[in-house]
């Protein structure tokens, strides 16, 4: 390929995400990185292989750009995807969209006026193999329809690894704690196997770490189908841990593990449990181990396949998000204490 035929592709936040999108970025024939910003660089410069760096993200839209990627703390994701939508960029965001519905919003408003563009955001649970596997199960229909679910996603801190602070256990920019940050992963995959969940039920706390944001959230939820729910989030998991269970009218789905970059949730597995006639409680099983994460590059391809071809993006659209961002705030404020503490009803 023409190398002036590529996407110019900028990244805005080039931390641990940042850098992790870039590695699969440089790697497709159809895009060319061209710049990239960080708070964290002291100037601006280039790097060895002529990708340009700078200290904001207002210095690089203001770059020639086909598409930008944001990398950025949760309050700066609608505002920039709104800058980069503005400049007539394809935008990828990563999750969460924005800190509340309020911003999400606007993001949608500013969408609905660039019509070709495509924004995309990154629900990067849906690209794992198992997850796959699993959705391909109960889409064919042979294990029939799904009756219940529950999931368990938890790590042992909010802070990250090796820091004494971190913009996470702040409200003023994260917008929430741990269910927002990491739980609203399987929020997006409880609503992507189960439907919309009109009936909520939470207990939210945030008793252990004392952060002004949760570190433990508690949801049953029901869809108007009869499909219910049980979801825990967590910043008290000592062991992390990631699991799923889908329960159909023939079996059972258990995902547990999910390879991940700290390779501390164990090993991605699926096992497919089959109900058949009076087994005692002892059915036939399938396990399936997973050692290889696609899931990011999978995810790229989908986006630049959608812009290329002018293609709708399917997974992770705006309406998408809205809707899973949705979910989310519908079980912080179904605790009606914790919804009156922070005042929730003001980001809707």
């Amino acid at each position: 390929m023409i190398k002036n035929l590529k996407k110019k592709v900028g990244i805005a936040g080039f931390g641990v995400v940042g850098k992790r999108r870039r590695e699969f970025i440089t790697k497709m024939a159809e895009l060319d990185l061209v710049a990239v910003c960080d708070q964290n660089f002291k100037r601006s410069g280039k790097f060895e292989d002529g990708v340009t760096y700078f200290t904001n993200y207002k210095e690089l839209i203001s770059q020639d750009l086909d598409i930008l990627f944001v990398c950025m703390s949760n309050d700066m994701a609608a505002e920039v995807t709104k800058a980069g939508l503005n400049r007539d960029f394809h935008v990828f965001c990563e999750k969460p969209p924005a800190r509340n519905l309020r911003e999400m919003g606007e993001v949608i408003e500013c969408e609905k006026n660039k019509p070709s563009l495509k924004l995309k955001y990154g629900f990067n649970h849906r690209y794992h193999t198992s997850v796959k596997d699993a959705l391909e199960i109960v889409d064919s229909g042979y294990m029939g329809k799904v009756i219940n679910l529950r999931g368990v996603y938890g790590k042992s801190q909010l802070i990250t690894f090796g820091k004494d602070h971190d913009w996470r256990t702040s409200r003023k920019i994260a917008g929430g704690g741990i269910l927002l940050d990491q739980g609203i992963h399987i929020v997006d995959l409880m609503r992507l196997f189960g439907g919309e969940f009109t009936h909520v039920n939470s207990i939210i706390s945030n008793r252990y770490w004392n952060h002004d944001v949760e570190d433990n959230a508690y949801a049953l939820m029901k869809t108007e189908n009869g499909v219910v729910a049980m979801l825990h989030s967590s910043a008290t998991q000592w062991r992390h841990s990631f699991s799923l269970e889908i329960t159909l009218d023939k079996g059972l789905l258990i995902l547990s593990g999910i390879l991940s970059g700290s390779k501390s949730y164990g090993s991605e597995t699926l096992r497919i449990i089959e109900r058949k006639g009076d087994d005692r409680g002892e059915p036939i099983e399938d396990y399936r181990e997973y050692s290889m994460d696609p899931s990011w590059k999978d995810e790229i391809d989908e986006f630049v396949d959608a812009v290329i071809k002018n293609q709708k993006v399917i997974n992770g659209n705006s309406q998408d998000a809205f809707r899973t961002m949705s979910l989310v705030y519908d079980i912080y404020c179904a605790d009606a204490e914790w919804r009156d503490k922070w005042n929730l009803n003001n980001n809707f």
